[in-house]
């Protein structure tokens, strides 16, 4: 299974960005509105500049209560990992694992084509366990 296998499953394809000069509040509000933990913030030039999530904002807010003044730029993590759409699914999983991430974007030919949850891979990989269960079992009840 590769990632591009998740990322043709998944219902909602939209990579949400934002840039660095937003607000932490307008970001919250992105977040809650679209129902999602974390969006890759992107430079003018539409190229990967960081990624933000939740978690970056409540381990902020724990040291400066101020965060919420501030701007996306200032506490999002800047050294993104990132996966390609050919990449094997076990592989990311564990790069997700080992690297304590959440949510990978996805590159392919330079540019931004799709975001992955650890939770979509979870997902995905249960349903293909299932359907391999389900043919087996399948198999064996012939008669």
């Amino acid at each position: 299974m590769h990632i591009e296998d998740v990322l043709h499953a998944k219902a909602a394809t939209e990579v949400v960005t934002v840039g660095p000069e937003t607000g932490v509040r307008e970001l919250l509000a992105v977040l809650a509105e679209r129902n999602i933990g974390a969006v890759v913030v992107s430079s003018p030039a539409d190229a990967i500049a960081g990624i933000v999530s939740e978690r970056d904002v409540v381990r902020r807010l724990h040291l400066d209560g101020t965060v919420l003044n501030n701007t996306v730029g200032a506490i999002m993590t800047s050294s993104v990992e990132t996966c390609a759409p050919r990449d094997d699914l076990d592989a990311v999983l564990q790069t997700m694992t080992e690297r304590r991430v959440r949510h990978l974007p996805v590159v392919d030919g330079g540019g931004l084509v799709g975001i992955v949850s650890i939770g979509d891979l979870v997902k995905h990989k249960i349903g293909q366990l299932q359907f391999e269960r389900d043919q087996l079992d399948s198999y064996l009840h012939q008669t």
